[in-house]
């Protein structure tokens, strides 16, 4: 045995490099599906958009840049695939320039996947500047902040707007950021308007959600990879019981290749020390 630990200390460490490489490269081609256990405010999102009837109608913000692409956009597919696969209309709008078009990419994928119709099962109105001001306006009159949608159409001549006004005909806000900003929608949208709200952040911003999530000023929440992998998890069962095929897993594919890394990686630094304590094993004999 301590031969073993011995060789394994002299291991070139390309090789290692290589199989951690490999830990990291094969869950990204093919998923391994390890479990995902599915925390509350993951759950208590889903949970609300599922008991939503048919035919309502929710806000995605779409509050985030390329920077934070890797963990916030599998979210915002897999909220949406929810909401569309329940029939459940989504509005997409923004208040960050730099994420106008990964909202745009989102809708128009789920959409063209579940075979949905624009104007009348989802719609996109696109960035409008001024926080507060888009935030409280759509309180009032969501045609006054948004005469016209993403494309140019008047909103008034798109079907599935006919009989949204403002946030009383909205269900939920979901904000999708790499910062602060949903802190905007929970104080003008909801402490103003009573709406109820909802965010997807980075894993690095949770922390400053999570007394929102105490004092029930957020539904819920998804907070980094991790829980974008818990959504699509969830939302991959609902397909299966649909009778639908599962839409392809962003999320979960990076959490198993996170996670088989880790692993990889605390199972070289076990047997490095062993290798270490038996090689001074030997000096001392």
């Amino acid at each position: 045995m301590r031969d073993i630990l011995l060789k394994l200390g002299r291991l070139d460490r390309r090789v290692i490099y290589g199989i951690i490489a490999l830990g990291v490269i094969i869950p990204l081609l093919k998923p391994i599906g390890l479990p995902e256990n599915i925390t509350p405010p993951v759950k208590n999102l889903y949970e609300y958009i599922d008991s939503l009837p048919q035919g309502s109608a929710i806000i995605l913000s779409i509050d985030y840049d390329a920077t934070v692409l890797p963990e916030v956009h599998p979210m915002v597919l897999a909220v949406l695939r929810h909401a569309m696969a329940r029939g459940i209309r989504p509005i997409g709008l923004g208040l960050n320039p730099a994420g106008t078009g990964l909202g745009l990419d989102a809708f128009t994928r789920v959409g063209k996947e579940l075979g949905k119709k624009y104007g009348e099962d989802f719609v996109y109105l696109g960035f409008k500047p001024n926080i507060s001001a888009t935030i409280l306006g759509l309180g009032e009159d969501l045609r006054k902040v948004f005469p016209r949608d993403y494309f140019g159409t008047p909103v008034d001549s798109i079907p599935m707007l006919k009989n949204i006004r403002n946030y009383n005909d909205i269900a939920i806000t979901i904000s999708f950021s790499g910062s602060g900003l949903p802190e905007s929608w929970i104080m003008y949208a909801n402490a103003r308007y009573g709406e109820k709200i909802a965010c997807g952040v980075t894993a690095v911003m949770a922390a400053d959600f999570y007394p929102y999530l105490q004092t029930g000023q957020l539904v819920g929440m998804i907070a980094g990879l991790k829980g974008a992998a818990e959504y699509e998890t969830l939302v991959n069962r609902l397909f299966k019981n649909m009778g639908m095929k599962t839409p392809s897993v962003i999320a979960i594919r990076g959490m198993d290749a996170n996670s088989l890394a880790h692993v990889l990686i605390m199972v070289f630094i076990i047997l490095g020390n062993l290798a270490f304590f038996a090689s001074k094993t030997g000096e001392e004999r």
